[in-house]
Formats: structure tokens, sequence, C-alpha cells
């Protein structure tokens, strides 16, 4: 029994034991922080209370248990409020006295990942759809500009000239933005210091479009730095900021900015297999008004906003950015709490 208990407690993927009445009576370190609790804590509970409302997960147990087999399921969603975003390939196999085994392997990140790589191959046809767009609709803009500053050099009320200048500016400038999504320069990653770059992004945004909001800092400071482009990470938080600073409330409002040292996050890469490490973790937080649950999963797709003059590509440009630096982005949101976490690799 020893020996099985030290299998388990060795094993990377959560692994739980659950009684007839669904109370836990084992769970390993890897299930500790799946649920975010220690043992003593864990084992005064009931699966129910871990799990969601009407989860299949008991349905689950109760067929292992009328099979006396294993049986399992796919991507099972285990998502709750307390414990965020939770989604596992699920194993359930009777043990004596009717217990059962219960064996997660999580598979939140990896279809992240999935989801980060359609958003990629989405910037990338909007880049294809901007360089068209530059061709066929600058040079006529170019016209319907100079058209209307003639026209305001002959008229009193110079209103309307202006205001075509204006929206002409405004689509070239959009059109520009665009087309910097395909910029495939190259750039040599560098160590760079998280720390110091959400210090620039702080101050940049307590003198500018988030003066009336609270910003806090929680920073390890013993932090390795991070390998990658300064300019370009200020600009991905400089563009959550922006965001979280746009649904703070009238008052009362506050941002978090966090950075933390995760080992053990690892993954493989789709094409090579390496094992990669995305130890260095940042968060974003804002106790704003949350992001719509239809809006969830398309985010960081171009165009996407609920913001009545916003463009949608922000997101996209924070998406495009992280993963060029090999890293990826998350968003877990409920009203009165946003939190944005980056995971990246260490220089």
């Amino acid at each position: 029994m020893a020996s099985d208990i030290a299998i388990a407690n060795a094993l990377p993927m959560p692994v739980i034991v659950v009684d007839t009445a669904h109370r836990l009576r084992f769970v390993n370190p890897a299930a500790e922080q799946f649920f975010g609790s220690g043992e003593g804590v864990l084992l005064k509970h009931t699966l129910e209370d871990l799990v969601p409302f009407g989860s299949p997960l008991i349905g689950l147990i109760a067929q292992a248990r009328e099979r006396n087999a294993s049986v399992g399921e796919r991507t099972m969603d285990l998502t709750t409020p307390r414990h965020g975003e939770r989604i596992a390939d699920v194993t359930v196999t009777p043990l004596a006295d009717n217990a059962v085994l219960v064996t997660l392997q999580e598979r939140s990140l990896a279809q992240r990942i999935d989801r980060q790589l359609l958003h990629r191959g989405a910037v990338r046809s909007m880049h294809g759809m901007a360089s068209v767009l530059a061709h066929e609709i600058k040079n006529p803009l170019a016209g319907i500009r100079g058209a209307a500053q003639l026209i305001e050099e002959t008229v009193e009320d110079k209103t309307l000239p202006r205001l075509i200048c204006e929206e002409t500016d405004r689509i070239r400038a959009l059109i520009d933005r665009m087309e910097s999504f395909g910029d495939r320069r190259s750039f040599l990653p560098g160590p760079v210091n998280i720390n110091e770059v959400l210090d620039r992004v702080r101050k940049v945004a307590q003198n500018g479009f988030a003066r009336d909001a609270a910003i806090r800092e929680a920073f390890d400071p013993s932090l390795p730095e991070v390998a990658g482009d300064f300019d370009q990470l200020v600009q991905v938080f400089l563009n959550l900021v922006r965001n979280a600073a746009d649904a703070l409330p009238e008052s009362g409002g506050e941002i978090v900015l966090t950075t933390g040292y995760r080992p053990g996050v690892r993954f493989g890469a789709a094409v090579s297999g390496e094992r990669l490490s995305l130890p260095i973790e940042v968060t974003v937080r804002d106790n704003g008004c949350g992001v719509p649950a239809e809006l969830m999963p398309h985010i960081f797709d171009p165009f996407v906003t609920t913001k009545a003059h916003g463009t949608g590509l922000g997101l996209a440009l924070v998406a495009k950015i992280v993963g060029d630096h090999g890293g990826i982005v998350e968003c877990e949101s409920a009203p009165t709490k946003t939190v944005f976490r980056i995971l990246l690799p260490k220089a």
C-alpha cells in the first residue's frame, strides 16, 4: 500500500480516490495543484464540492462501478468559478470497497495553444487582405482627401471637408494597423526584465489613459529575465492595460500587475516534439465589467470588440506578439474580475 501511494504521489497528473459517498479519501500533489487546495482541505470535501453542478464525472463514476471496469471520457469540462477553466481527459477505475480511482489529464493548456495557432493563422489571412486593401483603397483615399482639401479652400463652412479628411485618415490608419500584423521582420530575442517592462507600462498608463485608476504591482524581484524584445513586450502590456482601463467602473477601478515563476509549466511542441518550458507568468487583472461569455472564445480574433469605437485589433496584436515570442496568452473573465495571463520562456 505504501508503495502504491508513493507511485501515485510521483505521478505528474492529478489522482484522487473517492468513496461511495463521493468523499475524497486520497489526493496526490498534482491533484492539490489542480484544485488549488492542500490535502488537509480537500479530504474534508466531497467530489460535488470540486466539480460543476451536474458534472458528467459523477455519471462516469457510476458507470465504472456498474461495469466493474475502467471507463474514460476525453475533454471533460470541469470548469468552476472557484477553480477557473479546467478541461481534462478523465479515467475512472474501480477499487476495493466500491471506491474508485480518478485520474485527470489536463488539456486546457494544449487547447489554448491550439487556439493561439488558429489566431495566428487568422492574423496571416488578415495581412493578405490588408495587402489587397492597401493597393486597392489607399490610392483612391489619397484622391478623395486631396479633393476635400481643395474644396476646403473654396468654402466658408469647412466642417464637411475636414470631416472627409479625418475619415479618410482614419481608414488609412486602420489599413496601416492591419498591415502591421504581417510584419515578418525577425528580432533577436535578448534578455528582458519583465518587471521593468511592466513598470514602464504602469508609468505610461498612470500619466495618460489610466490616470483615474489605481494600478498595483505584485512583482517577483528574483524573476529570471525573459527571452524577447523590450519594445514589443511594452506594446503587449500597454494594450492589455488599456483594455483593462476601458472596462473599469467610474469609481473604485483597480488594475493589478503581477509576475511570478512557474517551473512546472511545460508542453510538447507539435512539430519538433521538443519539450518547451514557459515558466515566466505575467497577469493583468482588473475589476471591470468583464468579457461577455459569447465573445470569450473569439476575443483574440481580429475585429472582435465590445467597444463602440474599437477596431478589434488590440488583442489580436497581443496574441501575435506573444506567439512570436514563443509564449501563450489566455483569459479568464467574470463580472468584476478579468485576468489576462501570459506565459513566456526565460532567457
